[in-house]
């Protein structure tokens, strides 16, 4: 797979096999509760497109360029083989090379940002069961680690223990992951 930027835009020399397929105007065939469903275990795929602005004083993304994304294989009947498995998220993490050549070459001039102090960060984590395809990744400003790891583990141990659907933590962390834990009660 190859990957060329310029002014923002993210393409796909090889896209992945097995990725969602996706109309002209690359909006994804399927979805999953609401959010874009792409398999793209390993490698960071899709496309974005700025101009993007982050919410929040940048620890939320924009809704248009990053609405959120998930994997269609992880699903509430296999939690516990996926995302409730220790080491999950090793197996579908792409490597670094391709999440810091997105970050620097796409996700930050997309969103108008340049050498900001923060991490490229999956709207709905890999611990969520979410996607590497770019409508799921942003750079989000401040510490690293950073305030939102701590909510993804939260709802992540919630649907682990049953408290918490799967599609619901997906959905309440895509819409404001500030208030993703007040929202489902954890």
């Amino acid at each position: 797979m190859g990957l060329s930027a310029c002014g923002g835009h993210l393409t796909l020399d090889n896209p992945s096999p097995g990725a969602s397929p996706t109309a002209a105007d690359g909006t994804a065939h399927h979805r999953v509760h609401g959010l874009v469903a792409v398999h793209d275990p390993g490698e960071v795929t899709g496309s974005l497109a700025g101009p993007c602005r982050a919410r929040d004083h940048g620890e939320l993304p924009d809704r248009s360029c990053t609405p959120g994304a998930v994997d269609p294989a992880v699903t509430q009947a296999n939690i516990g083989s996926t995302i409730c498995r220790s080491g999950y998220t090793t197996t579908v993490r792409p490597p670094e090379s391709q999440t810091e050549k997105f970050k620097w070459d796409v996700a930050e001039p997309a969103y108008h940002q340049h050498d900001v102090s923060g991490e490229l960060d999956h709207l709905v984590p890999l611990e969520l069961g979410g996607a590497n395809d770019a409508r799921n990744l942003w750079v989000e400003t401040g510490s690293i680690p950073n305030p939102k790891d701590t909510v993804e583990d939260a709802l992540k141990r919630a649907v682990c223990d049953g408290k918490v659907k799967l599609r619901d933590a997906q959905a309440a962390i895509a819409r404001n992951w500030l208030k993703a834990e007040a929202a489902l009660g954890v």
